[in-house]
């Protein structure tokens, strides 16, 4: 299988069924009907969203979920884990960068095949940021700069949510990840570096622009705490040994 593409969604009922049936008919065309499977992550959805997934009927979907409500990063663990394709990919359930970037994350894997793990990046993409008001595109900047410095990532934009990783890198990230939310995305980057997998970064553009939820200084000064205390336990750690 080429491709597994992995939705976390928690209380997407709004939604999900317009985004279910679009990546399907998108992934049918571009891939073919044997070569790729989507999975919804359900993260403890109390509006029915899993539900509503499961109803459609649709070839090449399957739905996991947990009851309880962990977080983004435990959802894309859960559907990274589950991904049987040659690359295992992840994007938001709203679709932000749209459905193309899907095909031109695939390609360039598979045009390079020295890349283990695709990060999509806003800041290298001249339109990437197309939309964002002055004062949403500076705190962006900003906050990922700030989290960059603490996390010794070289990175132009580690927060962005799509990112793509050759199945077996997937299987070993993701089976020693611990953050539930969202920090996880820092987390994956450090276990890919200690694993010395190859980590490339791929522009990317918003579409669909959704409401920040990031408060800078805030969420800043949280996001510091659990880098650290994640560069502490991965440098420490022994994975092989596991």
């Amino acid at each position: 299988m080429k491709i597994s593409l992995c939705i976390p969604m928690y209380n997407e009922a709004r939604i999900i069924e317009s985004t279910a049936k679009t990546l399907h008919a998108y992934m049918t065309e571009t891939f073919g009907k044997d070569n790729f499977e989507i999975i919804f992550s359900d993260d403890g959805s109390h509006d029915g969203s899993y539900n509503i997934v499961n109803s459609l009927g649709l070839d090449n979907i399957r739905c996991i979920r947990t009851e309880e409500n962990f977080g983004k990063g435990s959802a894309v663990r859960l559907a990274m884990l589950a991904a049987q394709g040659d690359v295992a990919m992840f994007t938001d359930a709203d679709l932000a960068y749209g459905t193309d970037i899907i095909k031109g994350f695939y390609d360039y894997m598979e045009a390079d095949p020295s890349v283990d793990c695709l990060i999509g990046s806003r800041n290298i993409s001249k339109d990437g940021y197309e939309g964002y008001t002055f004062i949403r595109k500076l705190a962006s900047k900003i906050y990922i700069k700030i989290l960059c410095l603490a996390g010794g990532f070289k990175l132009s934009d580690s927060q962005c949510g799509c990112k793509a990783f050759r199945n077996h890198a997937a299987k070993k990230i993701f089976s020693h990840a611990e953050v539930n939310r969202f920090a996880f995305d820092f987390e994956a980057i450090l276990l890919a570096n200690k694993f010395k997998f190859s980590v490339h970064e791929f522009p990317v553009k918003v579409i669909n622009h959704g409401e920040s939820k990031v408060r800078v200084i805030k969420d800043s000064i949280k996001m510091i705490k659990d880098l650290r205390k994640m560069r502490k336990r991965i440098r420490k750690t022994n994975f092989e040994a596991q």
